[in-house]
């Protein structure tokens, strides 16, 4: 059993829920066959397998490391597995024919991709910034960036950073400080550090292509007076030589997991390196002058989804191993046998082991689906007249704030058990899944935190428009109930549970939002993201028990018990949730800091 993803999973989510061959009758697919779709999918799987897994235990092990002369040294396997993703096209997916990709569905290079992320989530992160970046210089950069940059992004020969945040700033954007001063023809020089840059300096490419939030002369205070800089690692002298940008490592950091991506403290306009003879790296501006989270926004929600894949794509390989242990693992006998003789009976026959898989399938199956579905709007809204993409716009923007954070938090549970499940073995290093929980700890964190994405979630996303974007989500989810209501006595059910929490969820954002005071609306702004995640899967698994239908195999049966334990004792959290936010509970807000 391919202990990374289940292949058959990921054919039933795409092919009989998500129905993604309709894709290629759109104009912007008709190059491709269902043929081609499975083929992609088939190397994605064989690559991650030999490539990808068969050095993420070294790449956990042998950390990167700067050298006296300022290199970072990572193991030579992390430059043969990126080349070969980057010759196979992985890199380039879904990009544009005209920049050198192979335009095939964003859903299908999310899926592909997913086998890279559960087999080696730290080397497989160099190439999600690069596809991010790629995307955000196509939206935004001019034609001359786009000529220049993107197909060396796209075909692996340089890779790509975000540099957002600063020692001083973290997610608090407002407060950058890192400046970029006009220096004629184009070029800007900035000036400033920057701090956990994943994949901030490394030998693996032939430059590095930094997207840098930076402050022009005079711009205003805050998020508005911010602009994005590209700036390169390596320049180009007229006569093509190679000259060092002025941006330098002051350090790494040590992770506690996803080891193998290099998390590096960057300096720009140190002094170290003079390009051209003067001080300051050289930068060029991407986009309008005061535009730079918005040009980085596109980078950003990109990289949210991605993570939100990754954490579930970590999450669901460390159900799999479980699994693997508790079928080939005897010990103990079931309640009622007397006889110590007896053989013992595999794990996975104890109720209680069959409890914590059943909360890692229900969790990682559903997550994924989450994060599949998010990818196929994003394809709505690349193929689709723009006339009709509006309400899509909206649903995505709802959900991204959910797909990065809930699969990043409850997968991470998952893993958790999965730990548990393999017992006194799991919490050593000789099996995966201690490595597993490290890499996935990341993603809570990274991309916003689990906090910063409840407060996007309830204080913008669920009153844009006036309510849009949530009776759009409200849409959806009743059409699933409706279809479902009439059918078996369990889809009656769970679709009345749902709707009836559907309703409750949406009575509390209105009595959040008439709150007077905003940080009593938001107090509880993650225990909203929290409700709202559970009753988002919920969804997806009654749709996707629609996809089902009357069909009963071992595959659909397990199905449909993950969805029932879900309902049974996932589902009912939310109502707790709710009571709590319409009581707009203060006890968090009204803690003074010297009571702690």
């Amino acid at each position: 059993m391919n202990l990374l993803l289940s292949r058959q999973d990921v054919d039933f989510q795409l092919f009989d829920w998500l129905s993604v061959e309709d894709l290629l009758g759109r104009d912007l697919y008709a190059e491709h066959d269902l043929p081609t779709l499975r083929s992609v999918l088939n190397l994605a799987e064989d690559m991650a397998s030999g490539l990808f897994f068969s050095h993420a235990r070294q790449a956990d092990i042998e950390e990167p490391t700067l050298s006296a002369e300022g290199k970072v040294d990572l193991p030579e396997e992390v430059r043969t597995a990126l080349k070969g993703l980057a010759n196979a096209g992985f890199i380039a997916t879904s990009m544009p024919v005209s920049a050198g990709g192979m335009q095939l569905p964003f859903v299908l290079d999310k899926a592909a991709f997913a086998w890279f992320q559960a087999a080696n989530a730290a080397t497989s992160g160099y190439a999600l910034l690069s596809m991010a970046a790629a995307n955000l210089l196509l939206e935004h950069g001019s034609e001359e960036q786009r000529a220049r940059y993107v197909p060396r992004l796209a075909d692996g020969t340089d890779f790509a950073t975000m540099c957002l945040s600063e020692p001083q700033a973290g997610s608090s954007l407002s407060d950058i400080r890192t400046t970029a001063k006009p220096a004629g023809g184009g070029q800007y020089r900035i000036f400033g550090n920057k701090m956990w840059i994943s994949g901030g300096d490394h030998e693996l490419s032939d430059s590095i292509t930094h997207l840098v939030l930076a402050r022009t002369e005079g711009a205003p205070p805050g998020v508005k007076g911010l602009s994005l800089f590209l700036v390169p690692k390596i320049l180009t002298s007229e006569d093509g030589g190679r000259i060092r940008n002025d941006v330098t490592v002051a350090g790494l950091n040590h992770k506690m997991g996803q080891r193998g991506t290099v998390n590096a403290a960057l300096n720009f306009g140190e002094g170290r390196h003079k390009p051209f003879g003067e001080a300051g790296a050289v930068g060029y501006r991407v986009g309008a002058e005061g535009a730079g989270l918005t040009c980085m926004f596109t980078m950003m929600n990109e990289a949210r989804i991605a993570v939100g894949a990754s954490a579930a794509a970590i999450g669901y390989s460390g159900y799999l191993h479980a699994l693997d242990y508790a079928r080939s693992r005897p010990q103990g006998r079931l309640p009622g046998s007397k006889d110590p003789e007896s053989p013992q009976v595999p794990i996975i026959q104890h109720t209680d082991v069959k409890q914590m898989l059943l909360y890692q399938k229900a969790v990682v199956e559903g997550a994924l689906a989450l994060n599949l579905y998010c990818a196929r709007l994003i394809d709505d809204i690349r193929s689709m007249p723009a006339e009709h993409t509006e309400d899509v716009r909206l649903l995505l923007e709802l959900l991204t704030p959910v797909a990065k954070s809930w699969p990043s938090k409850y997968c991470l549970r998952a893993n958790d058990l999965a730990i548990q499940v393999h017992g006194g073995y799991g919490y050593t290093r000789d099996y995966n899944v201690e490595r597993l929980y490290r890499d996935n700890r990341l993603n809570p964190i990274h991309e916003g935190t689990h906090g910063i994405q409840g407060l996007d979630l309830l204080g913008r996303k669920v009153v844009m428009q006036d309510g849009r974007a949530l009776n759009v989500f409200r849409e959806k989810v009743m059409q699933a109930c409706d279809q479902a209501g009439p059918g078996s006595r369990m889809l009656a059910e769970m679709s009345r549970k749902l709707a009836e929490y559907l309703d409750d969820m949406i009575e509390a954002t209105h009595v959040l939002h008439a709150a007077d005071d905003k940080a009593e609306t938001l107090a509880n702004s993650s225990i909203y993201l929290d409700a709202f995640g559970h009753l988002t899967i919920s969804w997806i698994w009654l749709s996707k028990l629609l996809a089902i239908g009357e069909r009963s195999t071992p595959y659909f049966e397990g199905k449909k018990a993950a969805a029932k334990f879900f309902f049974a004792q996932e589902l009912p959290k939310v109502g707790t949730a709710i009571q709590l936010l319409k009581s707009k509970d203060r006890t968090a807000l009204d803690m003074e800091p010297e009571y702690f």
